[in-house]
């Protein structure tokens, strides 16, 4: 036997007679690795094989903490939680999750929010309930106070690992999440338009949602920087329940954006319900007003015109979470990560 199993036999045998019980955590990989006069790489493949063996549960920053031989086995079941699960973004995301955690045995159970907090807490109440060893969360309404932090500490407290993918809480510390780099998106966007002659440039944010806070701070910021800040009328912010009776009256926004020359979106939807809407006033996309937006989908292949976007390329945030999500299952560590956009000219700029 190479060094690493008979220090993962002997472990399992002191847990097998009860010298390590359930719940117990561990001597450290130093001291392991001290006692037994091994390195900690030694130390760490042995507790690999005790982690694979679902002996004992590793968690970043807390050790090695033993399940014991008569603990429950993992279910194999994934929580991803979304806001909605027919979004045009999220199909792509969730064949990615899907095919991750198929690939490492495990099967995701889906549920969507509607981006509204009475439903992340229903859905919070029962996948608690349940047998779930992860969960994968797009925050709810990420950018208002949220009155579920007592199921999310519930959940932290049990020690089940969480990723969140798209949006995340700033106000919860120390999470895990895979989030597009907004802010140097925003700025982007903006930079591109200024260098095509843009002088005054108009925008359209989501407000109940982090990304749309994320995305106006680098428009705001990269105006500023160009010595183009426009007024604050020419910045329309909508939320997930006034879209629609915003698009609806379009004579309130129209007005505001006046003689802005571009507009810079919240993301390819609300791009192509402008379009829809300018088209109908007689308003030519690019030649009297330029627009540019996020996430670069479908929805420029079905608008009127061509859709400048930023895009995320081949680097998909569901794959990402899933795959991080799946290191912290199997006792490695992982770290949050904000993926880069890349702009993707088309017609309508």
């Amino acid at each position: 036997m190479k060094k690493y199993e008979m220090l993962a036999a002997e472990l399992k045998q002191n847990i097998y007679s009860g010298k390590y019980q359930e719940g117990q955590s561990l001597p450290t990989e130093e001291e392991l690795a001290e006692k037994y006069n091994m390195s900690r790489q030694t130390v760490r493949k042995a507790l690999q094989i005790l982690v694979d063996e679902d002996l004992i549960v590793k968690r970043q920053g807390s050790g090695s903490t033993v399940k014991g031989k008569n603990s429950s086995p993992r279910s194999h079941i994934i929580a991803v939680i979304a806001t909605y699960i027919d979004d045009y973004i999220f199909p792509g995301q969730l064949r990615a999750v899907e095919s991750v955690l198929s690939s490492n045995g495990y099967t995701p159970v889906l549920a969507a929010t509607g981006n509204k907090v009475f439903n992340e807490r229903a859905v919070l109440e029962d996948l608690l309930k349940k047998p779930i060893d992860g969960f994968l969360i797009e925050g709810t309404k990420t950018a208002m106070p949220n009155p579920n932090f007592d199921l999310y500490s519930k959940l932290f407290r049990r020690h089940v690992p969480v990723v969140f993918f798209n949006s995340y809480y700033p106000e919860l510390q120390g999470t895990i999440s895979v989030c597009a780099d907004n802010r140097s998106g925003g700025y982007e966007l903006v930079k591109y338009l200024v260098g095509k002659g843009h002088n005054k440039i108009a925008g359209f944010f989501k407000s109940d949602d982090i990304q749309g806070h994320q995305r106006y701070f680098g428009y705001i910021s990269a105006l500023r920087d160009s010595g183009k800040l426009v007024d604050d009328e020419k910045v329309i912010w909508y939320t997930t329940e006034s879209k629609a009776n915003m698009l609806n009256n379009p004579d309130t926004f129209l007005s505001r954006i006046g003689d802005a020359t571009a507009v810079v979106c919240y993301n390819d939807d609300i791009s192509l319900s402008l379009i829809k809407v300018l088209t109908k006033y007689n308003i030519r996309v690019p030649e009297d007003i330029a627009i540019a937006s996020f996430d670069n989908s479908n929805f420029s292949e079905i608008s009127p015109v061509g859709i400048t976007s930023m895009s995320y390329e081949d680097r998909n945030i569901g794959r990402i979470a899933a795959n991080k999500l799946i290191d912290l299952l199997n006792g490695k560590k992982a770290v949050s990560e904000s993926v880069p956009w890349t702009l993707v000219e088309k017609e309508s700029t």
